[in-house]
């Protein structure tokens, strides 16, 4: 091992809307600086750029200039403010949401730079949901041939996914899917783009490419969907790397953009959430890490494979080589907070926040704070960015009850925090009954900062919550992982142990809230049961689709 205090390495960390570099120390994981760049497109959710052309309802697109932009500007503003020499860096690591996919040529190029007009031709982002009619009919599909990898993937492939993605854009703009030479995500993309050499990692092809026991579905599997979607796995790639391993080296051009010494290690591409769990050393068996941030992610490693109904995926080296590795997740939970706040909430909360110095989210949180558990009369469903797990349906929606003429915006934000925390109860209520425990619950992202918030998860957990030492989790994950490739510590494990940190048990449980939250997650799951079965809220969702699509382009957004 040649870690010391005089290396360092850097994680970059792709996000929803911007781009964090931190600098950190190879010998005890300090962090020495970092930079953010907020992405100029931020989400292409309503027109494309430039063109203007109308996108229809539920799509979410980036920019592939925002993502090299942060390596222009954010990686050498970190380095800056670590106040080191660049030659002091050894690796570099990065992560990315996921599954952010984007379809570009043979060379890497980006078909949005050829036709930035056709909508089809940009990366979706992971909360694109507009694939969700495909995703069924895989789902259909797969169950009725009895397909060996469904159950990995807890009996559904989500809308977020490689495969209903691209069966949208076959479908919907086969002059696309012709010219996509390779079908690739983010998380790869930025690597080929560092190192020069096009690299698959074994976290995004299992969990979101549905890439199991050495293969992804058959030929024959994606005919019967679409005779010419056979040949979709040509374009995904077939050698895949494993997470810390060396994808190659820095590119005198990358050079170039970040200002750091070519040549320098670059690690394989990763997912934010996976490789958070290597920050908040958190990487043995039983240790779940929720990232909570605009949507929350579970990852967990386990020595055992079990099938966890409605889980996103289990892959073996998924999270670090050895182990199984489980992922769950739901789709909203901070963005449904903002989603409350900047529609629901009357300009004299806005106008009392900022007299008092505060946002309008501490606000609502100190009200909320000061009820008894119940007091707001009010339970609600936290699926307005559809449901991840463990129904994997993204075409269902949010639902309050409960809501009279004396209820306040601090009642209702309560209620959809108390939500995101009953969501979270199911998915660990649901690998517990698999037979997969959850030994610690540790939670790292931006909700963090939120004491109220985290308190009512303890709660409404019935147990403790650890928390990760670092509030950049998947910048330094990345960095963790680059000093594995650098050749710094043997494997993710003693790297993480050595860079990585958690304060454990630092919110406990309050017994008589918990007792209360009880009786009110009863009525979140009698609510959750009736409404998961989508029927009343796929009709309204589709009668909303008609009603837009009637006054709009059509939904692929091209034009005849």
């Amino acid at each position: 091992m040649n870690a010391n205090a005089d290396s360092y390495v850097i994680g970059v960390d792709f996000g929803t809307l911007s781009g964090r570099a931190v600098v950190v120390r190879v010998s005890d994981g300090a962090e020495a600086g970092t930079a953010v760049h907020e992405f100029a497109h931020r989400v292409i959710e309503d027109r494309l750029p430039g063109d203007g052309v109308r996108l229809g309802p539920d799509w979410a697109l980036q920019s592939p200039r925002d993502w090299l932009d942060v390596l222009r500007t954010a990686v050498p503003e970190a380095v800056a403010a670590a106040g080191i020499d660049p030659s002091r860096v050894i690796g570099l690591g990065t992560d990315f949401t996921a599954c952010t996919v984007l379809p570009a040529r043979a060379d890497g190029t980006p078909l949005c730079f050829e036709t930035p007009e056709r909508p089809h031709a940009w990366p979706k982002l992971w909360k694109h949901h507009a694939a969700q009619a495909h995703a069924d009919r895989i789902n259909a599909l797969a169950a009725e041939r009895g397909e060996p990898w469904l159950p990995r993937y807890g009996g559904k492939i989500s809308s977020e996914w490689e495969f209903a993605k691209g069966l949208q854009v076959l479908e919907e703009d086969p002059e696309v899917y012709a010219r996509a030479e390779r079908w690739i995500e983010a998380a790869d993309w930025i690597i080929w783009q560092l190192t020069g050499v096009e690299t698959r990692n074994v976290c995004t092809a299992g969990y979101k490419g549905i890439f199991q026991d050495g293969s992804y579905p058959s030929a024959d599997f994606l005919a019967a969907l679409n005779p010419d979607f056979a040949g979709f796995i040509d374009k995904l790639g077939h050698d895949l790397s494993s997470l810390g391993g060396l994808a190659g080296r820095l590119t005198p051009e990358a050079a170039g953009w970040t200002k750091l010494p070519e040549g320098i290690a670059v690690a394989v591409g990763n997912v934010d959430a996976h490789v958070t769990s290597a920050a908040a050393d958190a990487v043995r068996p039983g240790q779940m890490v929720a990232i909570m941030g605009t949507s929350t992610c579970h990852v967990m490693s386990s020595d055992r494979l079990a099938e966890v109904p409605g889980m996103c995926g289990v892959v073996r080296d998924g999270i670090v080589p050895g182990l199984w590795g489980y992922e769950a997740g739901q789709s909203g939970v901070g963005d449904i907070f903002a989603w409350f706040v900047d529609n629901s909430v009357p300009a004299s909360y806005t106008g009392r926040a900022r007299q008092r110095g505060q946002s309008v989210h501490d606000l609502l949180a100190e009200l909320a704070a000061a009820q008894p558990v119940g007091a707001h009369g009010l339970v609600a469903l936290d699926w307005h960015n559809g449901n991840r797990s463990v129904l994997v349906d993204h075409d269902l929606s949010g639902v309050i009850v409960g809501q009279t003429l004396g209820t306040r915006p601090e009642d209702v934000y309560r209620a959809l925090i108390e939500a995101t925390a009953f969501g979270t109860r199911v998915i660990v209520e649901t690998f517990e009954a698999a037979g997969v425990p959850v030994e610690e619950f540790v939670v790292a992202g931006g909700l963090v900062k939120n004491p109220f918030l985290m308190q009512v998860y303890a709660d409404v957990l019935r147990r403790p919550l650890s928390l990760i030492g670092s509030e950049q989790g998947p910048a330094l994950g990345s960095a963790i992982h680059a000093a594995v490739a650098a050749g710094a510590y043997d494997d993710i494990q003693r790297a993480a142990a050595a860079m990585g940190r958690r304060r454990e048990n630092a919110y406990l449980p309050d017994g008589r809230a918990a007792d209360a939250y009880d009786r009110l997650y009863a009525e979140y799951r009698a609510l959750h049961d009736h409404f998961g079965d989508g029927r009343m809220l796929h009709a309204l969702r589709a009668i909303r689709n008609e009603a837009r699509g009637s006054a709009t382009e059509p939904p692929n957004g091209v034009r005849p």
